[in-house]
């Protein structure tokens, strides 16, 4: 996240956020010219590996503290490189996905964030971040007073344990699986345990309890101390009982938020227009400031960065959503000191890596020989450089807990741009001279310079490369298939929340493996398998970071099921007219819920 994933996402996080998404992550590149380069370091990554606060029944109490100097009105523009891959919560796992989710969507819980990126947990729909009982076993929420959807009807607890239960449903194969498998079992065996609503049968009541219209109780076999944090994520946002079209619903979904979708036409463009039964007294996260966003799709960061420098006529109320400052136009606005006045940046928690594909490439020597020959400086040059993104030396990035820059196993540190000849050693000694390879990569323009990139070495080192291109908007769904058919292809994942736990087991759990799921090199490893059930039991924060990062180590110089190839910073410009602008260390982009248009 996710994957954001968050990947979101962020992510979804989207993890995120990544195709162009990200799980996505982004650009800004070199600097270049005499360009002083003020991006952001891994010293300001270090701010987001801390613990999340959570906050009390006050803190989760509505409205939202007043953004300094907002003033109502206006329609915000918004310019997006690929259409959203999904409109369901529990389908979204993506960077765009989770921000559009900020503005239509809301769950349990939600992140209440500061000026300096501190995250504090707050009742969303709930009264509070929850009430832990039988050792953290045991959560209880209660929900708050007059809350609506955006057709006018009630939402009560059966809304909440209809979210809940459609998750197990087979239509839903993209989104988090956090929840499913605490509840009822690791893995994909979650869905054994409960195969979903469809044939009118409920979760029983020592798993999921709904005594009364406004309480509901999660029963789990072992603690889950980060279940507020993990309700946060998109995939959660409820989905009123009567108003789910179950599989229909990914088109046209109903809001809860600020905001509703008014008219979409895929592909090309979606309005929202603000939601009359959202309450702000009962949301202290979120501001309702703009009359609507018109989201305008087909423009990539190429396109954005030159409409908004440039600053002229509906590009002055313009935004970026995940969109990042392209490389091309990096120096015209690093050297102008107008345009920085309107622009963020932040260290996102995504890792830019090349998976194998470990059905197909079943030879560690290979995997090594590849993982060597990555020229990771000029991959995300091409997506950035200073300002997108640095070489990444391992699987988890510098925002989580347990990083540890001194594992460089692949000498990236002295050699950030590749080493041909020790990859060519490793290819004469394994005979894969001539081998043939696929190599998958998104449609979008920054995905096809870094495809020519990174064919190009591995040619240079002796292999066959074929190159296939994928539609961006569908990517994640498309080499989230078990059998998609491709050896190599990138993917950009980031922590959930500041855990490794929300890394680790996701992508590289062998448990997991099934369509829509995270782990995309279909690694299958016992040893990782046994650790991550291990490790998932430890209720020691500072022994859980410490056996995450030596899982973290193992998975690179043993097995290696991925390349890992660069970390990602955004670097955002808006229009001039584009108030209360922030990054969200939650989001890993611009703050969406407190933008206004000044004038």
């Amino acid at each position: 996240m996710s994957i954001f994933r968050n990947r979101t996402a962020t992510a979804a996080i989207v993890a995120v956020a990544a195709g162009a998404l990200t799980l996505t992550a982004c650009g800004g590149g070199d600097s270049g010219g005499s360009a002083k380069d003020n991006s952001k370091k891994k010293e300001d990554a270090k701010s987001q590996s801390k613990p999340v606060q959570i906050g009390d029944a006050q803190a989760s109490t509505g409205p939202a503290p007043e953004v300094p100097g907002a003033t109502p009105g206006g329609t915000m523009t918004v310019y997006q490189e690929d259409d959203f891959s999904h409109l369901d919560p529990g389908q979204i796992y993506v960077s765009d996905g989770k921000l559009l989710s900020r503005l239509i969507f809301r769950g349990l819980t939600q992140y209440s964030e500061d000026d300096k990126g501190n995250l504090t947990v707050v009742g969303d729909l709930a009264t509070d971040a929850g009430k832990s009982s039988n050792g953290g076993k045991t959560w209880t929420y209660t929900l708050k007073d007059n809350l609506k959807d955006a057709n006018g009807n009630p939402i009560n607890s059966a809304d909440i344990r209809n979210t809940v239960e459609r998750l197990y449903s087979s239509y839903i194969t993209d989104g988090p699986t956090y929840l499913q498998q605490w509840l009822s079992g690791a893995g994909t065996t979650y869905r054994d345990a409960y195969t979903g609503p469809d044939k009118g049968k409920h979760l029983p009541d020592n798993v999921l309890a709904t005594p009364d219209d406004k309480t509901i109780v999660f029963n789990f076999k072992v603690a889950q101390p980060d279940l507020p944090q993990m309700l946060t994520m998109p995939g959660y946002s409820v989905v009123p009982v009567e108003t789910d079209t179950k599989a229909k619903y990914d088109t046209a979904p109903v809001a809860v938020g600020p905001y509703k979708i008014a008219d979409f036409k895929p592909g090309k463009s979606m309005k929202l227009v603000k939601n009359t039964h959202w309450d702000p007294k009962s949301d202290s996260v979120r501001h309702q400031y703009v009359d609507g966003f018109d989201i305008s799709i087909n423009h990539d960061d190429e396109d954005q960065t030159k409409t908004l420098l440039a600053d002229q006529g509906e590009a002055k109320n313009a935004m970026m959503f995940t969109g990042q400052v392209a490389t091309t136009q990096l120096q015209k606005v690093v050297s102008d000191k107008a345009a920085m006045k309107r622009t963020i940046q932040g260290y996102a928690p995504y890792v830019w890596q090349l998976n194998f594909n470990m059905d197909r490439i079943k030879d560690k020597k290979l995997r090594d020989a590849i993982t060597l020959a990555i020229p990771s400086s000029s991959v995300f040059k091409a997506d950035g450089g200073a300002y997108g993104g640095e070489v990444a030396n391992s699987l988890i990035s510098p925002t989580t807990p347990g990083y540890d820059e001194a594992f460089d196993p692949f000498s990236r540190h002295k050699k950030p741009n590749g080493d041909i000849e020790a990859a060519k050693k490793l290819i004469k000694e394994g005979g894969f001279e001539g081998k043939s390879l696929v190599y998958a990569y998104a449609n979008t323009p920054v995905r096809q310079q870094q495809a020519v990139l990174i064919t190009t070495a591995l040619e240079k080192i002796g292999l066959d490369i074929q190159k296939k291109e994928i539609d961006g908007a569908t990517w994640y769904e498309q080499v989230g298939k078990v059998n998609n058919g491709l050896d190599l292809y990138m993917t950009g994942w980031g922590q959930d929340w500041p855990s490794a736990s929300t890394v680790i087991p996701p992508v590289y759990d062998g448990t997991q493996i099934q369509d829509g799921a995270s782990n995309y090199s279909h690694i299958n490893d016992a040893h990782v398998n046994s650790e991550i059930k291990r490790i998932s039991q430890i209720t020691d924060t500072a022994e859980a970071t410490k056996a995450w990062a030596e899982l973290s180590k193992y998975i690179s110089e043993k097995v290696n099921p991925a390349a890992p190839m660069y970390y990602t910073k955004v670097f955002q410009i808006f229009g001039s007219n584009v108030g209360g602008l922030r990054y969200s260390s939650d989001s890993s982009y611009v703050d969406v819920t407190r933008v206004f248009l000044k004038k």
